[in-house]
């Protein structure tokens, strides 16, 4: 009885945030601010197929361009009690195979890499319904609403060569810190996240010897889930971002974001603390930049630390 809890508990403290790493631009994230006792543990493994501009930066001299990025990651996370709030602390690592064409002048080059990408890292914090508890006393209260905030990090730990038109990490560190809103009602949870997409320079810019600059993305994202029973959920994304107006060596590329990009995700049960996520996303509306589709699915393992051990389930 005991197991069944601990799996109806961790289902949702893994979104889509797993292949954030390789394309900073839209994550679509179910369930980020969900609930959860301090205490619970989980490791995760996935493997993903990208296809579109993922790789391409549109001030690069590229027309035309097409890539297709087979990522797998391996990451971790663990809630605990942050000053009497139920934090949340998340690392992924990723690897990735990646092909890309595109038009140069007159010519169509076509590139391989495969290599490390930049890894990332959240921490959040659920505030307005989110006291942090023990599993017991979890198992006795009722959250319907919460409030929470968190800072991603993306650290320039991929492979990067400033005189390669094509690079699977970014040289530079990005940070977005967000705000999200949570609700359930019943069987269905309603999220809203607002948050920005803030960068640092990159000081060795194709061909090496230039500075690129960029403004910050702002972000706005929405979800709307169904659970069918425990560890059994679906659910519909949507991201809307603008901004990220780009400048090399001080001059303005004019280049502006301006995309929208739906999804779906799909949690299923597997056995004891086991489940899978499968999530489909593509953008709808593109302006510039960041059209591509991607199809990822992710393993999790989650578990309780031994203060929660003894812990009985309440009879059903």
């Amino acid at each position: 009885m005991r197991k069944r809890w601990v799996s109806r508990i961790c289902t949702g403290l893994f979104g889509a945030f797993v292949f954030g790493g390789i394309a900073w631009g839209q994550d679509l994230e179910p369930r980020t601010y969900s609930a959860s006792p301090t205490g619970a543990n989980f490791v995760v493994a996935g493997a993903a197929r990208s296809s579109g501009d993922v790789l391409l930066d549109p001030v690069l001299p590229v027309t035309d361009g097409h890539a297709t990025v087979y990522p797998i990651i391996i990451g971790g996370g663990t809630t605990f009690n942050f000053f009497g709030r139920t934090a949340l602390v998340v690392g992924v690592f990723p690897y990735a195979w990646a092909t890309a064409t595109g038009k140069i002048g007159e010519q169509t080059p076509s590139v391989s890499r495969s290599g490390l990408a930049d890894s990332r890292f959240r921490f959040s914090v659920n505030f307005i319904g989110g006291k942090a508890l023990s599993l017991k006393q979890f198992l006795h209260s009722h959250q319907s609403t919460i409030v929470g905030a968190s800072l991603s990090v993306v650290a320039p730990m991929g492979q990067y060569d400033p005189q390669r038109l094509v690079n699977l990490g970014s040289n530079r560190w990005s940070f977005k810190p967000e705000v999200g809103v949570s609700h359930r009602v019943r069987k269905w949870t309603i999220e809203e996240y607002v948050g920005a997409w803030l960068f640092t320079a990159n000081n060795k810019f194709f061909p090496g010897d230039s500075v690129r600059t960029q403004r910050p993305v702002f972000a706005f994202q929405a979800h709307v889930s169904y659970t069918i029973k425990p560890r059994l959920w679906a659910a519909f994304n949507w991201t809307w971002y603008k901004g990220g107006t780009s400048a090399i060596n001080g001059i303005d590329t004019g280049v502006l974001y301006s995309n929208t990009r739906v999804g779906g995700t799909l949690s299923l049960p597997l056995y004891q603390q086991q489940s899978l996520k499968i999530a489909v996303s593509k953008g709808v509306t593109t302006r510039i930049g960041q059209d591509f589709t991607t199809i990822s699915a992710a393993w999790q393992l989650s578990w309780f630390s031994r203060q929660n051990a003894t812990v009985k389930s309440p009879r059903p």
